[in-house]
């Protein structure tokens, strides 16, 4: 996908990462069912951040930033390392 519209390799698995994980935030809030407001009480959060993600507007996410927010949303984040049988992607978010 990011790769079709001139990212580099590098630059298109990180980018995919980034969505990725902010993805995962959006389907946590919706399921959690508070406005920005109520979340930002309950986890900590910027309310203009739980906006932005509800609204799917990730550009201003790093993976960094959003790993933290996964933290104050309480989930734990496991890295998993291991070779590769693909080509192309090799950074990917798995939840449950």
């Amino acid at each position: 996908m990011f790769l079709d519209i001139g990212f580099s390799e590098e630059e298109a698995e990180r980018e995919l990462l980034r969505v990725d994980l902010a993805f995962a935030i959006h389907g946590l809030l919706k399921e959690v069912k508070l406005t920005p407001a109520k979340a930002s009480k309950r986890f900590g959060l910027d309310p203009n951040d739980v906006k932005r993600l509800k609204k799917m507007n990730f550009e201003y996410f790093t993976v960094e930033r959003l790993l933290v927010i996964l933290k104050k949303l309480n989930r734990d984040v496991e890295i998993h390392i291991k070779p590769s049988n693909e080509k192309g992607r090799h950074l990917r978010v798995v939840t449950t």
